[in-house]
């Protein structure tokens, strides 16, 4: 099975913040191995998957108390409700029902660019504000334009 497009082709997990970029590009990788492993390695990778997700939210909601972000309610509860999701699913795949394991690391890969360009996007630029001073500042790579060749 051919390994899956990284999300991180898109540069759209690149935020600025470089501790959570670090953990997205961690997220990224484990996403692509749980996506093309075999069925027999499933609940494994769930298994890394889920205890990364703990790490990784764990990480950005001790970050929000800390420094009392504006928004953090919201941010913390989606990290919740998604690690309330990753126990539930860890027992159906360890009950072996892998469709439901490889539906909700496929849900993950879809769910993960709209939580990372709003709720993380805000916390990245605050993180730097508060730590640095400023803003963000993160240069994504542009494929060359393509020009005519007589």
């Amino acid at each position: 099975m051919a390994i899956p497009a990284s999300l991180n082709q898109k540069n759209s997990l690149t935020l600025g913040f470089t501790p959570m970029d670090d953990i997205h590009e961690e997220f990224d990788m484990l996403i692509a191995q749980a996506l093309s492993c075999p069925d027999a390695n499933l609940l494994c990778q769930i298994e890394l998957l889920k205890a990364h997700l703990y790490s990784h939210f764990g990480a950005e909601d001790r970050w929000m108390r800390e420094t009392n972000f504006p928004a953090q309610d919201c941010h913390i509860n989606e990290h919740a409700a998604v690690l309330q999701s990753a126990e539930d699913v860890y027992q159906l795949v360890s009950q072996g029902n892998l469709s439901i394991g490889r539906s909700f690391v496929s849900e993950l890969q879809a769910w993960f660019p709209g939580h990372a360009d709003y709720l993380d996007s805000a916390l990245a630029h605050w993180m730097c504000k508060s730590r640095l001073g400023g803003k963000p500042i993160v240069l994504h790579s542009r494929k060359p334009a393509m020009t005519m060749v007589d």
